[in-house]
């Protein structure tokens, strides 16, 4: 069994020009008319409802410096500050085009925007941060995938990789199977935030591992394959992430976790609408889609706060 390295920076840097492929939590939620507000408990947007659920696990109060890896169109940040004037915020990203985006919708802030990989930056440039979110793009960080052809592309930067992964599976015990892709990246990014001494981080992602309650299994189809999955997209793929893996390599650096669907902070309102979209087989309408899709994301995706606690 050989590996391939899938990597999405290329894209990010220079063909994305549209998020419209990729409809995530945050955004199909920040119109104010969208009709995935209407199939929650509370009718607010994303950000919104991420901020009240934080502040019950985090001193938010307390909090002055925020980064945000990854902050695509930069809604999540835009209502963080809107609640929180104290905050002093950073965007970290890869992609031109999505940094432009973020101080188009951030421009009433003061805001530090950053055009850079997280994966270089040096551990002691994370210090005086208190609080790093990374929501919903994982995926996007550097894969192993388990193949059993013989692949030379990016054979340098893979061979580095299959050696972090030695690394990674001897030091925090993970078992690797043959057949198993490998989220490095993500390993990696959480590694050297550990490592910064980041106070509180809140990371979430389309999950490997995710399991559907039992009352709700007539109506949601979702199939935990506890090996990370590929997400074909416009222009690159993306893979599903083990969450357990990055539990036990966070538990090594003391932190309290919190995990679970993001579903915990965005309930539903199993009203007549929800029920009616959900039990169709084939959609009568593009709105039931939406719909049909958003309440799979609700429990597809999975998420992490994590705690620094002292020795």
């Amino acid at each position: 069994m050989g590996y391939s390295l899938n990597t999405t920076d290329n894209y990010h840097i220079n063909n994305l020009t549209s998020l419209g492929w990729e409809l995530t939590v945050c955004n199909a939620l920040y119109p104010e008319n969208s009709p995935c507000r209407s199939v929650l408990q509370t009718k607010n947007s994303f950000g919104i409802q991420l901020y009240r659920y934080l502040e019950k696990l985090i001193p938010l109060k307390k909090i002055h410096n925020i980064l945000e890896i990854g902050g695509g169109l930069g809604y999540l940040m835009r209502d963080f500050l809107s609640l929180n004037r104290r905050l002093k915020a950073t965007m970290l990203d890869i992609s031109p085009y999505l940094l432009k985006k973020q101080k188009e919708n951030l421009q009433e802030f003061d805001v530090v925007f950053l055009e850079n990989d997280i994966l270089p930056i040096k551990i002691n440039a994370l210090a005086p941060f208190d609080l790093v979110i990374m929501n919903e793009n994982l995926g996007d960080l550097p894969t192993l995938v388990a193949h059993t052809e013989e692949n030379i592309e990016h054979a340098e930067e893979l061979a580095c990789y299959l050696e972090k992964a030695t690394y990674f599976s001897e030091k925090y015990n993970l078992p690797f199977k043959e057949e198993e892709n490998i989220n490095i990246g993500a390993m990696e990014v959480l590694e050297k935030l550990c490592h910064g001494g980041i106070k509180y981080i809140y990371l979430s992602e389309h999950s490997c591992e995710t399991i559907v309650p039992e009352r709700l299994k007539p109506y949601i189809n979702i199939e935990s394959s506890e090996i990370p999955e590929k997400i074909p997209l416009k222009g690159h793929d993306e893979y599903t992430i083990k969450f357990s893996y990055l539990q036990k390599i966070a538990k090594m650096f003391h932190y309290k976790i919190k995990r679970g669907q993001i579903a915990d902070f965005l309930p539903l309102d199993f009203n007549s609408k929800v029920l009616t979209a959900l039990r169709l087989v084939t959609p009568f309408t593009s709105e039931q889609e939406i719909i049909r899709q958003f309440v799979y994301d609700l429990y597809k995706y999975e998420y992490m706060v994590m705690i620094k606690m002292e020795k």
